[in-house]
């Protein structure tokens, strides 16, 4: 279906384009909100700022896409491939995006909060900068992701695998982290004020000038963990395997 076809339907109140071939399609600042697009092929297309709030987008292929500043609030993302995707500053507030494909994109201070992104791949993703409080990240693959400066307050990353990730910066306040791996992940300057890293993995993690006051390091494994500098006075350690190998009691 060619772009004009497409907009002159929805103009018309059509909505349902599920499974349409729409690759490289120009969709600048076009309006589709609440639109079926799931299954359709959006390979390469152009999306910047679309208003695409509410839409289906379940299982579409977006590889390539440009969501520049594309709106897509409420939106239905599950398990839609946007590899290598350029998604700046989008808004996917409170979107439903279960086990999404954001392998490679560029999702630069982008609006995520409370989205549901658990299960999802997101491997080599750069979210630095963007706005995840409050977002379910529960069993995410985010190995070799650049979270720097992101806010994650709030947040749910329980049983991620964040190995290897860039958190400088990074606001994990009140955050769930719990069963969380982050070995080889870079935190400098990273606040995880409050946040629950129980039963964490941490191996080989540079904790120097990280806020841990109030958090739950309980089980969690620090071996190799560079602890200088940091005051773990309010922080719970019971049974955390410490950098020299020995239980904390």
């Amino acid at each position: 279906m060619d772009t004009d076809k497409l907009l002159t339907k929805y103009a018309a109140g059509e909505r349902n384009f599920s499974g349409e071939n729409l690759r490289s399609a120009d969709l600048t600042r076009a309006t589709l909100n609440a639109a079926d697009l799931s299954e359709a092929i959006l390979s390469e297309a152009i999306l910047t700022q679309a208003e695409l709030s509410e839409a289906n987008l379940s299982r579409t292929i977006l590889t390539k896409a440009d969501l520049t500043e594309a709106v897509l609030a409420g939106a239905k993302l599950t398990g839609a491939i946007l590899t290598e995707a350029e998604l700046s500053r989008v808004n996917l507030y409170d979107a439903f995006m279960l086990g999404v494909n954001l392998t490679g994109a560029n999702v630069t201070e982008g609006n995520l909060g409370g989205a549901n992104l658990s299960q999802g791949n997101l491997s080599g993703v750069n979210l630095s900068g963007a706005n995840l409080a409050q977002a379910n990240l529960k069993g995410a693959n985010l190995t070799e992701a650049n979270l720097s400066k992101a806010d994650l307050t709030e947040a749910d990353l329980s049983g991620a695998d964040l190995s290897g990730a860039t958190l400088s910066g990074v606001i994990l306040s009140d955050a769930n982290l719990s069963d969380a791996i982050l070995s080889r992940a870079i935190l400098t300057l990273a606040v995880l004020q409050g946040a629950n890293l129980s039963g964490a993995v941490l191996s080989g993690v540079n904790l120097t000038e990280v806020n841990l006051e109030g958090a739950n390091l309980s089980n969690a494994v620090l071996t190799s963990v560079n602890l200088t500098e940091v005051d773990l006075s309010q922080t719970n350690l019971s049974g955390a395997t410490m950098p020299d190998g020995s239980t904390y009691e």
